[in-house]
């Protein structure tokens, strides 16, 4: 789906597994992605795990860094690659931002238990890049943000970025899509 320049195009797939509902969304910029990250941050809550996936360089990071500044959290997002997490809290009396980056952990929860995320969890919004497969059974409730782009020896910045929730919790999603598209 081809987008207007500088702005968000979104469709909702009316089609989606039952407990599931499923927006995807044209991003045509690094700029936009932040921003959408943004939006998103305005319909997350304490107790929210969001999982990030796309290959490397779609923009999990940058989407964060957008969520972190819609929560209001304190200090710069980036990725956690090689401290595996980073808590940031709010400066706003908000939800914390737990960022995790589970590329390096092999294991499924037992070895994410070790980050105490089901501790973190009901107070925090939990982010986890390359979660698929690790940290699923931290709640029945999620959104998972899949980030689509073009890959080999391109500088394309468009992405594709379809958000699935997951559960009762994210029921709600296809009446935020206003929201989402800014």
């Amino acid at each position: 789906m081809e987008a207007p320049h500088n702005s968000l195009a979104a469709e909702v797939d009316e089609s989606a597994a039952p407990g599931t509902v499923t927006v995807s969304l044209a991003v045509e910029s690094p700029e936009q992605m932040q921003a959408l990250g943004r939006r998103i941050a305005g319909v997350l809550r304490p107790g929210d795990l969001v999982m990030l996936t796309g290959e490397l360089g779609a923009g999990k990071t940058t989407l964060t860094r957008g969520l972190g500044e819609g929560l209001g959290v304190r200090g710069a997002v980036t990725s956690p690659t090689f401290v595996i997490a980073r808590v940031h809290p709010s400066l706003t009396g908000g939800p914390a931002l737990v960022h995790v980056d589970a590329y390096r952990l092999g294991g499924g929860l037992d070895e994410m238990e070790d980050l105490d995320l089901d501790v973190s969890l009901p107070e925090s919004v939990v982010v986890v890049e390359w979660g698929d497969g690790k940290v699923e059974e931290l709640s029945e409730d999620r959104l998972q943000v899949v980030i689509h782009r073009a890959v080999g020896d391109t500088d394309d910045e468009r992405r594709s970025v379809t958000l699935v929730g997951i559960g009762a919790r994210w029921a709600g999603l296809r009446g935020a899509r206003g929201t989402l598209e800014g």
